[in-house]
């Protein structure tokens, strides 16, 4: 699988001015026209899937074409748009022409390395809905597996929708996923409000090996965690996920004083969580302000994990340690969750931004 990527940098105008120099010693290939940006980029190509600052080029050509790269079309390319929601980073699939996705997980994998492929967390897939709903949202891992869903990864879902349909201002539209009827709502602001659903506590539905022990569901219960005894609440927005506050040699965490890639895997790999685990490890700082890091399954240390900042406030309030509407910073960013009382519906709001466009030989 080769690669080909036409990338379209937003550079403030001082580093725009410069990139003549910077893209001078590389030779660019073809002009392309994307109608949602009113710009150009430059092409690259690398038979081994690596790129480098040495196979790339960053400028603003002169030449505009009226071909618009999303309504590409050439056999044997993949063309896609790559997204990020607070650095959480997806490769986007336009497949609403099948049911089936146009790559494998195997090249999903390859493609979402950062050192020999575009680099992301995850491979998203438009494709057509079922039951009624307007799309199907699929998503491969960096490790090849399938999750459920992704909180970021639907935002980004959702503005990549809105530039395939050309939708202007606030939008919204039903999409059908492995965790069920998911709700995104772009606001006027251009963030994504999504109404994730309802939060599944159920243990065995999580599902989790941990016993119940407050409703069917696991809150505060003990884990034991390579000799280490944690204070765990489980939850699922779809996806599963393991919440906690502290251990019982520290109650209250500070974050950013762990070692998430030595602790982030025996959570994930634990023989109470029989599907794998999301885990989040929680600070807090005030009743409606709470700070988070997470290991996520199948994709590892993420800079933010939208269905995971659902599952904190979930499991904050459980606990009583905040109230039902926070804000929650992760690495990437802050996200504004709400569990609704009314409806018992989590509320997601945050941002999804294009960092570049590109084809890849496939």
């Amino acid at each position: 699988m080769a690669i080909a990527a036409a990338i379209f940098l937003s550079l403030p105008p001082q580093i725009r001015r410069s990139s003549a120099s910077i893209a001078a010693p590389f030779r660019s290939t073809s002009s392309l026209h994307f109608d949602s940006l009113r710009s150009n980029f430059s092409s690259l190509k690398n038979p081994n899937l690596r790129v480098s600052a040495s196979s790339m080029s960053i400028g603003t050509p002169e030449k505009i074409s009226t071909t618009s790269f999303l309504d590409r079309r050439e056999s044997g390319f993949l063309h896609f748009v790559k997204y990020h929601g607070l650095g959480n980073d997806f490769i986007l699939v336009d497949n609403r022409d099948s049911t089936e996705p146009r790559i494998t997980p195997e090249q999903a994998v390859k493609l979402c390395d950062r050192n020999f492929g575009i680099g992301a967390d995850g491979v998203i897939f438009a494709m057509p809905g079922v039951n009624g709903t307007d799309y199907t949202m699929r998503i491969f891992n960096s490790d090849g597996s399938e999750p459920e869903m992704c909180g970021n990864g639907v935002r980004c879902f959702a503005r990549f929708i809105a530039e395939l349909e050309n939708l202007h201002g606030k939008q919204s539209f039903t999409v059908h996923t492995g965790a069920g009827l998911i709700v995104p709502e772009i606001q006027e602001d251009g963030k994504v409000k999504v109404d994730m659903g309802e939060p599944i506590l159920k243990a065995s539905d999580v599902p989790t090996k941990l016993p119940a022990n407050k409703d069917q569901a696991a809150v505060k219960a003990d884990i034991n965690v390579d000799g280490v005894t944690w204070n765990v609440t489980c939850v699922s927005m779809g996806n599963p996920h393991c919440v906690t506050f502290g251990n019982r040699q520290s109650q209250n965490l500070t974050v950013d004083e762990l070692n998430l890639a030595a602790i982030g895997p025996k959570f994930e790999h634990h023989e109470m969580f029989p599907a794998r685990t999301n885990t989040e490890f929680v600070e807090v700082f005030s009743h409606e302000h709470l700070k988070m890091r997470v290991w996520e399954r199948g994709a590892g240390a993420t800079l933010a994990c939208g269905t995971g900042a659902c599952a904190v406030v979930v499991a904050a309030v459980l606990e009583g340690r905040a109230g039902r509407s926070c804000t929650v910073d992760l690495p990437g960013g802050p996200l504004d969750i709400e569990w609704k009382e009314e409806d018992n519906h989590v509320y997601m709001t945050g941002p999804a931004e294009v960092v570049f466009y590109g084809s890849v030989a496939v």
